[in-house]
């Protein structure tokens, strides 16, 4: 079976400025493995221009503390909610102000997208997300439109489109529209079955309660990734220790290969 750390992307059009989406606890091992993000141009030289969090989790903010050597300011895109359990509940922005600081802008949720300076070929469209917010944020089993979103990035050349969402709970109108539109899909794998962690005495909630659509069953992610085209490439992110699907002998791996879906992986590259 092969290891893997978190969660984290990063996403670039030139290969030269890099957006970080969401910062792992094993960020620094991630930045070590993957030399375009220490051109070692000078001391504390990165490629990373800005970052993009996607929701207030730990598992996606922790390794931001391993980026407070920052020579500037860290340049932070997340929504407003998102922002706001991360000065309060787990108020990592503000031990972040005792070392480099943040930028932080806003994500708006509008069909118009956004650009970032510093990140010349590239265009981000977010929406909201059904999933689930931290245990320390007051919407915790009350989601609102911000605390958990999916967003599009579109190569302004070519036009080609990734959706990524690896918190994702329910398929909606808004969402489905995104990833028919990608060439494309990084998505949520976290558990095979709604009750995988029930099952295994890890935990007492399902699935869809923790803001995971589980693969298997009934209107689950594999149903919906069948209903892609034929040319969408499909791969599944944020996979739980617990979830079958990493051991490539199991017969759920060989469902996935059936169904041509992809297994994300350390160093997993994406040419579109």
């Amino acid at each position: 079976m092969r290891a893997r750390t978190q969660s984290s992307i990063t996403v670039s059009a030139d290969q030269d400025n890099w957006v970080l989406f969401n910062a792992s606890p094993d960020i620094l091992q991630q930045i070590r493995s993957f030399p375009s993000l220490q051109p070692a141009r000078s001391l504390r030289d990165t490629a990373i221009r800005a970052v993009f969090l996607i929701d207030a989790q730990i598992d996606h903010t922790t390794g931001l503390y391993m980026l407070r050597e920052h020579r500037q300011p860290l340049e932070l895109w997340c929504h407003a909610l998102v922002r706001e359990d991360l000065m309060s509940g787990n108020p990592l922005l503000k031990v972040l102000d005792h070392y480099c600081g943040v930028n932080w802008h806003d994500v708006p949720l509008a069909d118009a997208g956004f650009a970032m300076d510093g990140v010349p070929g590239l265009h981000f469209t977010a929406l909201p997300l059904i999933s689930n917010a931290p245990p320390y944020s007051p919407h915790r089993d009350h989601p609102q439109p911000g605390d958990n979103v999916g967003v599009t990035i579109t190569d302004s050349a070519s036009g080609k489109r990734l959706f990524y969402a690896p918190g994702l709970g329910q398929m909606e109108p808004p969402v489905w529209a995104a990833m028919q539109a990608a060439d494309c899909v990084l998505v949520d794998g976290t558990l095979w079955t709604d009750d995988e962690m029930i099952t295994l005495g890890a935990s007492k909630k399902t699935s869809r309660a923790m803001g995971h659509l589980p693969q298997s069953g009934p209107g689950g992610m594999l149903e919906w990734l069948d209903q892609l085209p034929a040319s969408t490439r499909k791969v599944l992110i944020h996979i739980n220790n617990t979830n079958p699907i990493l051991d490539e002998d199991s017969a759920q791996r060989q469902e996935l290969t059936r169904r041509g879906i992809e297994v994300s992986f350390d160093g997993m590259e994406i040419d579109l």
